[in-house]
């Protein structure tokens, strides 16, 4: 017998070979009817798979992420069967679950251009193989077999990520007619994916490669009921209203100019304004909390990264190295700003009581970013993070780390992110070479982070594998007003870079010492986090962030002085106002300011002017009525004092 633990921390005794789909029965049969993988040990694992030691058990359903993953790495599966019985001789890539949702697969179909009336065909036929109720099948297989099979198929695709493989056993999948390749894990049959739809077509290079031959990805998603998929597609289309791209353009924030370079935003002024005023929130935060500015500059010598070791790990994702023309000396776009930092701690002797040293610096980076890899301005190829580098003593780590969860909660709360998950990211449990450092010092460090959200009472999940490769880092994945999960603020303990640039303090024993550095960003990078921004407001910026605070819009020419009256006393008041001065209706007027998301507009006609009144209306409200100019300029004061959020 095999002792397996149960969530609920209960231990029973089944006998070995039994499944986690076979315990699942024994509990009850509903909740059999809803187990789609499991997590034994912390593998997750298909649920019909034979445990055979003792274990710690969780069933996977639809309301944890593994199970979703499952569910939509099963459905590209079924995918690739339906596409193998409509277009005959099709060759597949890859076909993985997306983490945001849904699933894709890369396929070669030739000279054949696959369209929306080909999706629809895709998701009868699937829809007709799911009915069939097959089982996914799991088949051990040497590498020559595999290499056989996929020959015979002529699978050039499927060959080549077999040749990359170690040697030794290789896994199958079978559904129903359908072989794959697959490491797995998949649910225990197709009955389980009730609602398909399939989303979008796309280009892909093979393997994200740009040399390699550009390949058709199918995009699709499906659920467990047709009301899920019902109001996920409501989802999507509220999404395209809010996406930062369509909404940059019709705000006039930023623009992209294949002249200037794929991925590096041209800010146009009123997003260069929305991008001030976050920075100086921000660093009006900082001073606050004893940071220091610094500036370093957009390059860098190859050698200070072969340094810091970020050219050994990230040097393929760098822009080439810049040669002078004379000396031949290396320089490098500015990847990172950490190994900037470390020096300008050297340019001084610290002592121990100068600790802790706070460095603050809106740096603009620049990363490789493959061209299908772009997108807006969650992907680009130059951004500015919001960075920051303390220094500390070892007793000081958990303190200063505590503080900067303060302020990215303050940042937070500011803005309306007000659901997020703290992530606690952790070396990978096996595979230790891609981390820099002793044990110890990582230990330390990861102690520091556990310990300090604990004592925050933060609600955290912990992910390994997901550490920097000097440190572990807690990292603060926020859902937006549509339920959407992105990562913005992070917090990184670091032993390693002051061991690698030689840092130090004289300590009280008048001795050297090494000091810890804590990195953290709490946007993440203006450019991600004003995307962010944007799709969760939908382009309603609150009231102390938006570029424009007040559209004046006078009825006639005869209110035209009055306009500049009033626009000349809100300027003195610090408040942003524009006069729509155009000889158009007030009615368009008032359109295009609602559309524009202004906060406030301000109707003005020769009663107004007469009697030194506003007629107020607020976007999305409507009519607010008249007031003195005096009480609007307090009540929109009060509101950006208070940095309430825009309702």
């Amino acid at each position: 017998m095999i002792n397996i633990t149960l969530p609920d921390g209960a231990v029973r005794q089944y006998e070995p070979g039994v499944s986690a789909l076979d315990i699942a029965k024994s509990i009850s049969e509903g909740l059999a009817r809803k187990v789609l993988s499991a997590k034994v040990n912390g593998e997750v694992i298909d649920a019909t798979r034979p445990i055979t030691q003792d274990s710690t058990l969780q069933l996977l359903t639809w309301n944890d992420q593994e199970g979703k993953s499952t569910l939509w790495h099963s459905s590209a599966h079924l995918m690739a069967e339906a596409l193998e019985a409509l277009f005959p001789g099709v060759k597949l890539g890859i076909g993985p679950a997306i983490e945001s949702g849904g699933f894709y697969y890369d396929i070669d179909l030739g000279d054949r251009q696959i369209g929306e009336e080909d999706l629809r065909k895709l998701e009868a036929k699937m829809n007709e193989l799911a009915k069939q109720n097959n089982s996914y099948v799991r088949k051990d297989v040497s590498k020559a077999d595999a290499l056989t099979y996929f020959t015979d198929k002529q699978d050039q695709y499927k060959l080549e990520l077999i040749n990359d493989l170690q040697d030794g056993t290789i896994t199958f999948y079978t559904q129903g007619g359908f072989t794959d390749l697959c490491r797995g894990p998949h649910i225990p049959n197709t009955g389980f994916i009730k609602a398909i739809k399939l989303t979008n077509i796309a280009g892909a290079y093979w393997r994200g490669n740009e040399k390699n031959k550009m390949l058709t990805r199918i995009y699709g998603i499906t659920f467990p009921t047709q009301k899920e998929l019902d109001e996920h597609l409501l989802l999507l289309e509220e999404a395209k209203k809010r996406d930062h791209r369509k909404l940059g353009k019709e705000l006039e924030l930023f623009t992209f100019s294949e002249k200037v370079g794929l991925g590096l935003p041209l800010w146009l002024p009123k997003g260069a304004m929305l991008r001030e005023r976050l920075q100086q929130f921000l660093q009006r935060a900082q001073i606050e909390s004893g940071y220091l500015p610094v500036v370093t500059p957009h390059i860098g010598s190859k050698q200070l990264y072969v340094t810091s070791g970020h050219y050994e790990k990230y040097g393929k994702d760098s822009f080439q190295p810049i040669s002078t023309p004379e000396e031949g000396e290396e320089f490098l776009l500015k990847p990172m700003n950490c190994p900037h930092h470390c020096e300008i701690y050297k340019a001084s002797p610290k002592s121990y009581k100068d600790l802790p040293v706070r460095l603050a610096e809106f740096g603009t980076v620049y990363r490789y970013e493959q061209h299908g890899e772009l997108h807006g301005l969650t992907r680009v190829r130059g951004f500015t993070q919001d960075d920051a580098h303390l220094f500390c003593r070892p007793d000081q780590v958990k303190e200063e780390f505590i503080k900067v969860i303060d302020l990215v909660l303050y940042v937070f709360k500011s803005l309306n992110f007000t659901d997020y998950t703290a992530q606690i990211s952790l070396r990978d449990k096996e595979d230790r070479s891609k981390y820099i450092g002793s044990d110890e010092n990582w230990n330390l460090a990861e102690q520091a982070i556990i310990e300090s959200a604990k004592e925050k009472g933060l609600p955290t999940v912990v992910e390994y594998g997901e550490a920097a490769f000097y440190g572990p880092k807690l990292d603060f994945m926020v859902k937006d007003a549509l339920g959407r999960k992105w990562q913005l603020g992070t917090i990184q303990v670091d032993y390693n870079l002051p061991e690698r640039f030689e840092l130090e303090y004289i300590g009280a024993d008048n001795a050297k010492h090494r000091p810890v550095m804590i990195h953290r960003a709490p946007f993440g990078s203006l450019e991600r986090f004003i995307a962010v921004l944007i799709e969760h407001v939908a382009g309603k910026f609150p009231l102390w962030l938006a570029p424009t605070q007040v559209k004046i819009l006078p009825i006639s020419d005869k209110s035209q002085a009055y306009a500049e009256k009033v626009a000349e006393l809100l300027k003195n008041s610090e408040i942003r106002a524009e006069i729509d001065d155009r000889s158009e209706k007030i009615g368009k007027k008032i359109r295009e300011a609602e559309l524009a998301k202004i906060p406030y507009m301000l109707v003005l006609g020769e009663k107004e002017a007469t009697d030194n009144l506003v007629a107020v209306r607020r976007q999305a409200k409507g009519d607010l009525g008249t007031m003195e100019i005096k009480n609007f300029i307090d009540m929109v004061t009060d509101e950006v004092i208070n940095r309430k959020p825009f309702e």
